[in-house]
């Protein structure tokens, strides 16, 4: 292409937009002055004759803009009904090249002349798209089939119309910067130059064949093979495809498809499974799926004909899992693992609205509607940018002029712009066909099969089920003959952490992160640990009472004014801690009738405080099983004047150096480290008919099925993960949660760093992750706000795949985790020894607990076998489980910490002989909460399952 002919298309297409732009920008100033009857009238004619200037302009310079043009006519659904009239033209044949130029193209391209090659050529072409003219032949061997010849200098025609194209793209950004398509034109411009090569076409083509032919259920996956027609690859060139002939009806020939009978709803659901099938289960899909790429068979029952396969994308397995995930998280409304599959394909966020990331997500998945419906769409449409617009404005506190030129999108992965397009370009398919589509029911199978793909192997056969990190000790590589022996049947993900005599001796991760998510657990990965979380709360209130801002026999209204009223003005702080404050249902009904309002910690705090006990002070020892950390959480920020997050930090998280690893409400930014919780139905089915002791409330037994059914959909969600529930809403490691334990075994001395060999260190991550900023004026220097976390190195720290800060390299205010490496000797506590008694409710605290009661101060205390007492036992364990499995203790006595975490809520069979295997092994006596008939405490009561 010359430089003349160069200049002058540029110089056509820049004339047109700016035409076009201006023509839209004074009928948007007229329409305010002209009656509203009228309005829609004059939009109309305005989208008209644009829309004619727009196709005159494509059939003009043909190339890129055609397929351009033949994409836009595919979008019923959002575009205005007159273009989609006009522009729909270019599904039809372009006018045809010369027969001389074909022919030249033919006989170069297989050295040979025409009439050697076919005993019939067609002069006629069946279609001219923007690339090749398609004619119907007869092989010397009677084969009847089709000829795909390239156009003559089409490929520097289409390099240069990408360039034109970006340089519009980019011009719209500027004048308009909420349509900023530059992430689009960007993958177009890298995908476009592959469809020039035909041989790369055919290959395509045979690839995608073999895929759909495939019987996917023997792998437990899709029930059967997609059910369309692909036409068989004869020969290729560079610039020439021979096909098999199929007889079909094109997309478009409206009049054809009614009097063949075609259902056209069945016609594009099974479309839209070939893709689905594409996409999901091969990673390998073509995404290019307009009207013109289609044909319906005229034989019953009318099966899809899939054509060119030039524009194909393959996807990573990592990709593919990513996509997903995205999609059965906007079917289940899943926000957590939206974000997390975000992370996973790379897709970065500039501002953290999970909210407005789920509704624009979803907007692809949505039904489809038909084009009878478009208008109202597309108001639709709009009316949720504006309201998305609005609130991102008040999220960063932006003028109207900030925010339009605010990206809330940092990066843009240009594989999911491709899968982007083609859900448009089949939504646009149905619209144009004028049929509903219901894509959440046709995908899902498809997606599932892709996540549950690897759970179908169990771990005999998969070797990455056990994390790879080195093993500490023979006893845990005995804990992985167990975990192998136990399987994915039991075990979904579990992590197991041990530190004897203040060493590391089990460091374990195994199993996936969640039913829908095979990603391995990994060392550092967050599991919700429920009313372990009590333990951690209690550590903070110990805290406080070393630091001197409380005591345990202070009354609470003395810390907590508000809390003295309706017969409370007698509850202490030991009553608080040994589950006796008579206040053990108090908000239970909380949960029952509004779960979302416990989010909520300023409302919380109010209704606890107006709270009125059920029995008197010390009276009895009831667990306290949601009651317990509002009480708690309420008395740590009353009496430390600070947030309680804050108190979280600098008791536990800093003092030990687990960063990133332990958490009361997740910040934002770790959601690609969480475990997603499941139940074990089989084992659920035994607590019918289940009774417990009086030191379990009966409110919290009456719909204990229930409940565990609810509670994994329940903390599930974002708003409950991020939400402040001090008696159940821990996320931890179990490497974090033994640690802890770890410190409170020597009465609260740091132990030596973690394992070496565990892959990320522990305390390397960021405690409160920052989100990625657009390019500003502010340098590393300026200020930082949103983080508690006391870190000041962000400029000397590398960011995770989803561009937060993640992984601290530099100093911190507390030293780095060189620091820690010389830490020895510091300590959470000024009196050790007078904690450790605390902790159990022994010595000088034995009278602030209940008499046999199976609680010290916030802390179940554990005899060996026989009951809380042990029978004579001395009391020297003590810890905390929670419902579903998970739970972490020390043994003081025998100098063993350790921690359990699981995401298959089950009754505790796992964790039971986990333990039970590392106690034996080091010849620890087993405590009773995890022995075969020892005393449970009232969450492992809820744990129970028959002995294995």
């Amino acid at each position: 292409m010359g430089w003349g002919n160069t200049l002058t298309r540029r110089l056509k297409v820049f004339s047109m937009a700016l035409f076009i732009y201006f023509d839209y920008k004074a009928v948007q100033k007229r329409v305010k002055w002209v009656s509203t009857g009228k309005k829609d009238a004059i939009w109309t004619k305005t989208h008209e004759r644009n829309a004619r200037r727009v196709l005159n302009l494509m059939i003009e310079l043909e190339g890129l803009w055609v397929k351009l043009g033949q994409y836009l006519s595919t979008r019923a659904d959002v575009l205005p009904e007159p273009y989609i009239n006009v522009l729909k033209q270019l599904q039809d044949s372009l006018p045809p090249r010369p027969l001389e130029e074909v022919r030249g193209t033919i006989e170069k391209e297989l050295v040979k002349p025409m009439n050697e090659l076919f005993a019939n050529f067609v002069l006629d072409p069946l279609a001219t798209a923007s690339i090749a003219q398609v004619h119907r032949a007869t092989l010397v061997d009677g084969r009847e089939v089709v000829v795909k010849v390239q156009h003559d200098g089409i490929k520097e025609i289409i390099l240069e119309d990408l360039k034109n194209a970006k340089s519009l793209i980019e011009w719209i950004a500027w004048a308009e910067p909420q349509y900023d398509f530059n992430p689009m034109i960007d993958e177009w411009c890298k995908e476009a130059p592959k469809e020039l090569d035909f041989n790369n076409e055919a290959e395509n083509t045979r690839a995608v064949s073999r895929n759909l032919s495939q019987k996917t259920g023997e792998s437990g996956g899709v029930s059967s093979a997609v059910d369309v027609l692909i036409p068989e690859v004869i020969q290729s060139t560079d610039k020439l495809l021979i096909l098999q002939y199929m007889d079909g009806i094109r997309l478009n020939d409206n009049d054809s498809l009614e009097a063949y009978g075609v259902d056209k709803k069945r016609l594009v659901e099974e479309i839209t499974r070939a893709y689905a099938h594409q996409i999901y289960i091969d990673g390998f899909f073509n995404g290019d799926p307009h009207p013109g790429n289609f044909l319906v068979s005229k034989e019953p029952p009318h099966k899809p004909i899939l054509l060119d396969f030039g524009l194909t994308k393959r996807i990573s397995q990592s990709m593919r899992q990513a996509l997903a995930k995205m999609f059965l998280s906007c079917a289940e409304g899943d926000h957590v693992a939206l974000l997390s599959a975000f992370a996973e394909m790379g897709l970065k966020l500039r501002v953290d609205m999970p909210e407005q990331a789920m509704e624009i997500a979803t907007i692809f998945f949505r039904q489809s509607t038909t084009a009878n419906e478009a208008k109202e769409n597309i108001k639709t449409l709009n009316d949720q940018r504006e309201r998305n617009v609005k609130a991102l404005q008040e999220k960063m506190k932006l003028n109207k002029k900030e925010v339009q030129r605010f990206n809330p999108v940092d990066a843009f992965p240009g594989d999911a712009i491709i899968f982007m397009r083609v859900l448009n370009l089949l939504r646009g398919l149905s619209a144009s066909l004028n049929v509903r589509i219901v894509y959440l029911d046709i995908m899902r199978p498809f997606a599932e099969s892709t996540m549950l793909g690897n759970m179908m192997h169990g771990p005999t056969t998969n070797s990455q089920w056990i994390y790879d990190s080195p093993v500490n000790s023979e006893v845990e590589s005995k804990l992985h003959h167990l975990l192998l022996e136990l399987g994915s049947d039991k075990i979904l993900g579990i992590q197991v952490c041990a530190y004897k005599d203040g060493k590391v001796i089990i460091d374990t991760a195994a199993g996936m992160l969640g039913k829908y998510d095979p990603r391995p657990v990994q060392p550092d990965s967050l599991f919700p640990v429920f009313s372990v979380t009590k333990g951690i709360t209690a550590g903070m209130v110990h805290w406080l009472v070393d630091k001197g801002k409380l005591m345990y026999e202070e009354t609470v209204a003395n810390i907590w004014p508000n809390f003295g009223s309706n017969r409370k003005e007698l509850i202490k702080v030991h009553h608080l801690l040994n589950h006796s404050s008579g206040l053990h249902n108090a908000l239970g009904d909380v949960m029952k009738n509004d779960p979302l309002l416990v989010c909520d910690w300023d409302e919380m705090m109010h209704q606890i405080a107006k709270c009125t006990p059920e029995t008197e002070p010390g009276s009895a020892q009831i667990y306290h099983y949601l009651s317990f950390g509002w009480l708690c959480g309420g008395v740590i920020e009353h009496a430390s004047g600070k947030k309680f997050q804050e108190v979280l930090e600098e008791a536990i998280v800093r003092p030990l150096h687990i960063d990133g690893e332990l958490y009361i409400g997740i910040p934002p930014g770790v959601e690609s480290r969480l475990a997603a919780l499941t139940v074990d139905m089989e084992e659920l089915e035994k607590l019918s008919g289940f009774k417990a002791g009086p030191e379990v409330p009966q409110e919290l037994l009456s719909n204990v099925a229930q409940m565990a059914t609810g509670l994994p959909v329940l903390f599930n969600t974002l708003n409950i993960r991020r939400a402040i529930l001090p008696a159940a809403n821990g996320h931890c490691s179990a490497r974090a949660l033994a640690r802890y334990y770890a410190a409170l075994a020597t009465g609260g001395s740091v132990p030596l760093p973690h394992s070496g060999g565990s892959k990320p260190a522990l305390g390397s991550h960021v405690h409160t992750p920052k989100f990625p900023t657009a390019p500003s004026k502010k340098k590393k220097g300026a200020s930082k706000k949103g983080s508690n976390s006391g870190h000041n190195g962000q400029d000397a720290s590398l960011t995770d795949k989803n561009g937060y800060t993640q992984i601290r390299t530099g100093d911190d205010d507390d030293g780095s985790l060189a620091a820690a490496a010389a830490g020895t000797g510091s300590s959470m506590f000024s009196d050790g020894n007078k904690f450790l008694d605390a902790f159990i409710g022994v010595g000088e605290f034995s009278s602030m607990v209940h008499p046999n009661g199976k609680f010290g101060l916030g802390f179940r205390r554990y005899g060996y076998g026989d009951g809380a007492g042990g029978g004579g036992n001395k009391l020297t364990t003590f810890g905390h489980s929670g419902m579903g499995g998970s739970t972490g203790f020390c043994d003081v006595e025998h100098g063993l910490a350790m921690a359990v975490t699981v995401n298959k809520m089950s009754l505790g069979g796992v964790t039971r002989r986990v333990v039970r295997l590392v106690c034996e092994e080091l010849g620890v006596p087993v405590p009773d909460e995890f022995s075969v008939a020892g005393e449970k405490g009232p969450d492992m009561v809820l744990n129970l399952a028959p002995p294995p």
